[in-house]
Formats: structure tokens, sequence, C-alpha cells
């Protein structure tokens, strides 16, 4: 039997070195300091992913740590229509600066950087895929606390390159009150752990809408199925986002930093113990 090259190309050594677990996860900008990653996921698109990420972002920096905001939704970025950025992100031969908001939140979406913002992205996965890893990689996020990666919907080459490509520690399940989506709910919770990567609750957005004149809680869109859908996964935390014609308004206005409320309060308490 041949001697151990250390070249794991050329060699047909079984050795430990080998047998090891191959690792995908990139370096952040040597200048970057990030300190917890949670990614917003949900198994299908318009639930209110965008919204949930922006208004966890408000949320951590309403208590007083730095937040930030990776939008890995490359063909749909809604984060900078939210804040009302209009400024594109520069930068120089170190790396790129994200923007920032009114209240601070560094940001840096596809949208910061195209000349105009209704342009479209009519990528291939593979170029999606690597922009996101930039976004990571090239993109120079000063000291932050808690980084909120919003994810496409679904299950494809976008989510499976972040889960794989930055360290993760946690995610939060985004959904509807429509029992079609709590199967939907089903494959984002596995595929996250199929990726060992835990999961801190779920949000159900648009879950009731309360009436201004009696005060009563309408479930629009049918009976809630969420704790149903918790338990099913085991998983202990949910919170409710009531349908607000408010909360809507400030993000077409681009003001999402002034919502009201505290359905996500005890969410970021459970983002504080990670």
């Amino acid at each position: 039997m041949s001697e151990c090259t250390h070249d794991c190309g050329s060699c047909q050594q079984a050795c430990a070195e080998r047998n090891r677990p191959q690792s995908f996860l990139e370096k952040p900008n040597e200048l970057s300091d990030i300190k917890k990653v949670v990614g917003i996921v949900s198994g299908k698109g318009g639930v209110g992913k965008s919204l949930v990420t922006s208004m966890m972002a408000v949320t951590m920096q309403r208590k007083g740590y730095q937040a930030a905001i990776l939008d890995a939704d490359i063909t749909g970025p809604s984060i900078p229509k939210a804040f009302g950025i209009k400024q594109k992100a520069m930068g120089d031969n170190t790396g790129i600066l994200p923007v920032k908001t009114n209240t601070g939140i560094e940001i840096m979406s596809v949208n910061l950087l195209l000349p105009n913002d209704t342009d479209p992205v009519v990528w291939r996965g593979p170029v999606i895929a690597n922009t996101v890893k930039q976004f990571w990689t090239d993109v120079i996020w000063n000291d932050v606390d808690y980084m909120f990666v919003d994810m496409p919907p679904g299950t494809g080459d976008v989510p499976l390159t972040v889960f794989q490509s930055i360290p993760v520690d946690a995610i939060i399940v985004v959904t509807s009150p429509q029992e079609l989506v709590s199967m939907i709910v089903g494959k984002a919770v596995k595929m996250a752990r199929m990726m060992n990567i835990p999961i801190l609750g779920i949000v159900e957005n648009m879950s009731y809408f309360t009436c201004p004149d009696c005060g009563n809680k309408h479930r629009i869109f049918g009976d809630s199925h969420l704790k149903e859908t918790a338990e099913q996964y085991g998983i202990e935390n949910i919170a409710e986002i009531p349908m607000d014609p408010k909360l809507a308004a400030g993000c077409d206005k681009g003001l999402i930093e002034l919502f009201g409320g505290n359905a996500l309060d005890e969410l970021a308490e459970k983002i504080e113990k990670l």
C-alpha cells in the first residue's frame, strides 16, 4: 500500500483527514465582527418573511444591540423599501460597506447595488448563490450583535447555500393561518434539522384582525393551526402578528422602524439567550 503523501487528491489512504466531514463555511470579511446569525425562513413566498426579518432587527436594535440584515432574497428584495433606504452601497478595495438605516441597522441587499430598484435580477441559481456568499465574505459588517438573514422561500439552492456557507446559529419559521401552509412549514423545519440548525420558533403572520369598533379578534383566513403545527414539530415558541393597516402602511412608506406592539418580544428574549 502506498504511503500517505498528505495530498488527498493523489493519496489512496483512508486516513482520518480524508474521512473528516468537509466544511463549506465561508469566512467573513477580515474587518467584519458578527456575533450571532439568525435565519428567517419560510416554505413558500408571500407569508411575510421580510416583514418578520425587519421587525426582529428593529426589536433587537431597540433593546440596545447592533442589528444587521443580510437580504438573501436576491430576486425579490424588499428590505430596503421597508426601511425607506434610497442611497446605494459603496465600497473600496477592503470591501463593501452596508447601508445604515435611520436607527443604525446595517443592511445589504442587491437593490443597494442595482442602478434602479425596479431592475429585475435575471440570474441563474449559481450566480444568485454566489452573490449571497459575497454578501457574507465581501461586506464589512461592523460589530454586529445579531444578524438576520432574510432567506428566499423554499428549500432550493439559495437556502442551502446560506445554511452551508454562513454559520447560522438558529432560524425562525414564518407562516400564515391557512392549513395548507402547515405542510409547507414542515418542509422548512425538516430542512433546518437536516442541517442541524436549531429552530427558535414559528411566527404566524396575518393571524387575525382586531376590529377597531368592538375590539374583537376576527380570523380572516380561518382558524389558526399555529399551535398544532408547533406541537407537531416540538417547537415551543410561537408568535402571532395581526393584520394591521398601520403596519402595512409603514412598510410601504419606509417607516418600519416606527412599528408598535410587542408580538415578537418573547422571540427576542430567546434570541438574547443564544
